[in-house]
């Protein structure tokens, strides 16, 4: 050593002192994942389910309140016959349940991804995708929990109206349309 800074003589230019670029890139990415985690939840992926009443959609009876055992699995078409749907009776409450501990749900069957047939597996309370394996949870809102689908499943509205389940409407776009009514 000669006496000199280490970056003198070697065609180093010194930096300012100060914040450089990337800290303040650093910086921000740190404050923006902060402000995320801060909201609440339910701002991310979970829908409300809306009030359907006078939005055109159809009310079809899907099953009795007392025959839909914990665990059961009904199949129907909502809103017209070219849109396959899956009723649950799940062991836990959902979100956007209806009845006993507000376990049951119901989906469109139609993968968001490519529209492929989702069916439920009770071993691991999914509804998963045979074609390229999307994996939705039924108790939130049809999320996606892993796979290629960008979007959740479908929610159908349901309610009971002198002890039948209704399917009442449709909470989010059935895969391969651009309206839900046709």
């Amino acid at each position: 050593m000669t006496g000199r800074d280490d970056d003198e003589g070697h065609g180093q230019q010194r930096r300012p002192s100060g914040v450089d670029r990337r800290t303040v890139l650093q910086w921000g990415g740190i404050a923006g994942l902060a402000s995320t985690a801060a909201l609440p939840a339910t701002s991310f992926a979970q829908r409300p389910m809306p009030e359907m009443a006078g939005k055109g959609y159809p009310v079809i009876e899907v099953a009795p309140l007392a025959e839909i055992a914990v665990g059961s699995e009904i199949a129907f078409h909502y809103p017209d016959d070219d849109s396959p749907a899956l009723l649950l009776r799940l062991d836990r409450p959902a979100e956007g349940g209806i009845g006993p501990g507000e376990s049951i749900v119901a989906y469109s069957v139609l993968c968001t991804h490519k529209g492929c047939p989702v069916t439920f597996k009770k071993s691991h309370n999914m509804l998963l995708c045979g074609c390229h394996w999307s994996s939705f949870d039924p108790a939130k809102a049809g999320r996606m929990v892993i796979g290629q689908a960008s979007e959740p499943l479908p929610q159908i509205a349901l309610d009971v109206s002198g002890g039948v389940v209704r399917a009442v409407g449709v909470a989010g776009l059935i895969y391969g349309r651009h309206t839900n009514i046709r």
